[in-house]
């Protein structure tokens, strides 16, 4: 059995029109609402194996106040092709993870975790900024991972909490 958790960036700052996507930070709300969701991860006990996480600089950020909220202590990884990933693209990271690995957070963005939770789940819902998708893979590999062996666990999101 395997768990995935499907986490979108937390709010980004766009007062800066001369920043490149990539290097966007978080913004106020952003900054409020990443360790608000990494406590509630935590208060569900969700303790990952291992983080993936695109290298954009939300993302990243996002990444680190979830792995400190979390008291995750191993290195965050950071997979540049999960910036303006397509579908295939996100199901190949996933596919590559190490099976020792059980439980994964993997920190992105939409549109492509969007796609993500449908194919994997039906859910054809906006996953909104720090927004959460918790699935079960009923298999014991990340290859098998598929629409067959994925159930939705939970959707939580900050709205949704406050």
């Amino acid at each position: 059995m395997k768990k995935l958790y499907i986490i979108r960036h937390a709010k980004s700052d766009w007062s800066n029109p001369n920043l490149d996507d990539f290097d966007r930070p978080l913004n106020k709300r952003g900054k409020k609402n990443a360790p608000f969701m990494a406590d509630i991860l935590r208060q569900k006990n969700a303790n990952p194996d291992l983080i993936i996480a695109s290298p954009a600089y939300r993302t990243k950020k996002t990444a680190e106040i979830i792995k400190k909220h979390i008291a995750y202590k191993s290195p965050i990884l950071y997979d540049e092709h999960l910036y303006e990933a397509s579908l295939k693209t996100i199901l190949e990271v996933i596919n590559f993870i190490d099976d020792d690995y059980d439980t994964v957070f993997l920190v992105g963005h939409n549109p492509g975790l969007n796609m993500l939770g449908f194919y994997l789940v039906d859910f054809n819902e906006n996953i909104p900024t720090c927004g959460i998708l918790e699935i079960e893979l009923d298999c014991d590999s990340w290859r098998e991972v598929n629409k067959k062996r994925a159930k939705l666990l939970s959707f939580d999101y900050p709205k949704k909490k406050y």
